[in-house]
């Protein structure tokens, strides 16, 4: 997940001066903003600082960010005829900047922990592009997706093109692994998922199959459709709170799993957090291919020291549980 934030004071103050999108088109800041976790959070790896929506632009869709809203696009698709203004971009000109960023992060890492790469699926890409912005039900993609199944599936296949290069670009320039993150897809159905979603996600992780880089598939209240997701691609299937770990697993298989503590309860008390981080190392049982992860981002109420003492909490029980560090 997104490690850098507004639950950090650095990350305040340079918002204070620069928009989300000034500090992603900056490769120095985009640099900055990526570092500040990996120097005060124990993290076992930096998350490019970037965003999901960037290939917009280059692709025909201007957007913004509107304060206390979110992402908004200018121009939402709402015709098969709109889909025609959408175009497929080489990364390495439209998203240089972004490259540029991690070309730098290396070096600043000089090895210290592995870089993450990351990229938006098909599915969350066309229906930020269709809603024009956030969502409570989808209903406009959806909508989209039944009537004009032609024009969703040709939107989709330009996601697809674009994001499959972009990340493969990413790992060419210095990523060690790569996050797809399809974080609305939990609004379909199974059979939807497989008709509407699946073919697309697997042509992104497909084309990294090449790079020999380890790959994450997350989706947010995806209990439903695990097992689809894990068949639709990559090594390591995060999953969010909403399933007990064990039982997520045991869905997908023979995956990694990523997850997946309840990131409210970073709002609570120590004790409680503790407790519920062990129950999530408990049922992993020491399992081979478990990352910690939290099932969502960090909440921007969150106490940076309390981030920190998970971090220390985890390793701490880990290093106990298998003799080293986990």
């Amino acid at each position: 997940m997104r490690q850098a934030g507004r639950y950090m004071s650095d990350y305040r103050a340079l918002r204070q001066r620069y928009s989300l999108l000034d500090i992603c088109a900056q490769p120095e800041l985009a640099v900055a903003v990526t570092l500040q976790p990996v120097d005060v959070i124990d993290v076992d790896a930096a998350i490019l600082f970037s965003d999901l929506l960037l290939p917009f632009t280059p692709m025909g869709l201007a957007f913004d960010f509107v304060k206390g809203e979110g992402p908004s696009v200018e121009h939402p698709i709402r015709h098969a005829a709109d889909v025609e203004r959408v175009r497929v971009i080489d990364p390495r000109e439209g998203l240089g900047h972004v490259l540029e960023t991690i070309h730098l992060l290396r070096g600043e890492l000089a090895g210290r922990v592995p870089l993450v790469g990351f990229g938006g699926a098909p599915f969350t890409m066309a229906a930020y592009a269709i809603e024009g912005g956030p969502s409570s039900n989808y209903a406009r993609t959806k909508a989209f997706m039944y009537a004009q199944p032609a024009a969703w599936h040709t939107l989709c296949d330009r996601f697809a093109t674009v994001m499959a290069d972009y990340l493969v670009a990413q790992v060419a320039a210095g990523a060690q692994a790569i996050q797809v993150f399809d974080s609305w897809v939990g609004q379909l159905s199974r059979g939807d998922y497989r008709e509407y979603a699946l073919p697309h996600t697997r042509r992104i992780f497909e084309a990294l199959g090449s790079t020999g880089v380890p790959t994450i598939h997350f989706g947010v209240n995806t209990a439903a459709i695990l097992k689809e997701m894990a068949a639709a691609g990559g090594d390591v299937i995060g999953v969010d709170w909403r399933l007990p770990l064990d039982e997520a697993w045991n869905l997908i298989g023979n995956s990694a799993i990523q997850g997946n503590l309840d990131p409210t309860r970073l709002l609570g008390p120590e004790h409680g957090l503790f407790a519920a981080a062990d129950d999530v190392l408990v049922r992993a049982a020491g399992r081979p291919g478990h990352i910690f992860n939290l099932g969502h981002g960090i909440l921007p109420d969150t106490s940076l020291e309390k981030v920190q003492a998970l971090a220390r909490h985890v390793h701490t029980v880990s290093a106990r549980s298998h003799g080293s560090r986990g």
